[in-house]
């Protein structure tokens, strides 16, 4: 005989199973509702945080580059310009009194012409006595300079002189010379010479130009 089993005795055996997987699909769906909360309120927060960064950083931006106020405008007055008046000066300036000094009386002015200086007159001037007598005042009124006897200078000195109209003798130049000291002497000779008798032209005494050379030799 064959043994059946019955329909409840086979639900039986599959209530447990069934009741386990409800429970896991329970728990399932319970832990996903779960998890899905808690990343909605960490999104959330997130997004709160950056929202609060985000308007920080803009307050932050708008409080930078807002510019400061202008200053408050201050009313100037406007310049006050005086009229200058030119007064005419009316003062009537003093009129210097120039003194005029009493002239000078400088007594009359004497004018002295010059005479004019003759090369060739109608009569020559010469040496009181001639030249043998010049000849003999010169050696006993020659002094020979210690120099030039030291370097046995010796020679002949050419002189040119005016001899005045009243026999003075002036303008002594050497025309040719032997030495410095030789030169002076023969100048310090003539200027030394007494008065000679003046040159005459035209039945007057004139001014002449003479010439002499004074001959220095040592014995």
């Amino acid at each position: 005989m064959d043994l059946k089993k019955s329909e409840r005795a086979n639900i039986e055996n599959l209530r447990l199973p069934i009741t386990l997987m409800g429970l896991l699909f329970v728990g399932s769906i319970v832990l996903a509702s779960f998890s899905y909360q808690q990343g909605i309120q960490r999104e959330l927060k997130a997004d709160i945080g950056t929202n609060s960064a985000d308007i920080q950083f803009m307050q932050d931006v708008k409080d930078q580059d807002a510019p400061p106020p202008p200053p408050p405008a201050v009313d100037v007055p406007p310049p006050v310009t005086e009229e200058i008046v030119e007064e005419e000066n009316t003062e009537v300036e003093p009129t210097p009194v120039v003194q005029t000094p009493p002239p000078v009386d400088f007594g009359k002015e004497e004018v002295v012409v010059e005479e004019e200086i003759i090369d060739f007159p109608d009569v020559e001037a010469g040496f009181p006595g001639g030249a043998a007598a010049m000849q003999k005042w010169i050696g006993e009124n020659v002094q020979y300079p210690q120099t030039a006897i030291e370097m046995n200078e010796q020679g002949r000195v050419y002189l040119s002189f005016v001899v005045e109209s009243n026999g003075s003798i002036g303008g002594v130049k050497i025309e040719r010379g032997v030495s410095v000291d030789l030169d002076r002497e023969a100048k310090r000779l003539l200027r030394k010479m007494p008065k000679w008798t003046a040159g005459e032209a035209r039945g007057r005494k004139v001014r002449t130009r003479c010439r002499l050379p004074i001959n220095f030799t040592l014995n």
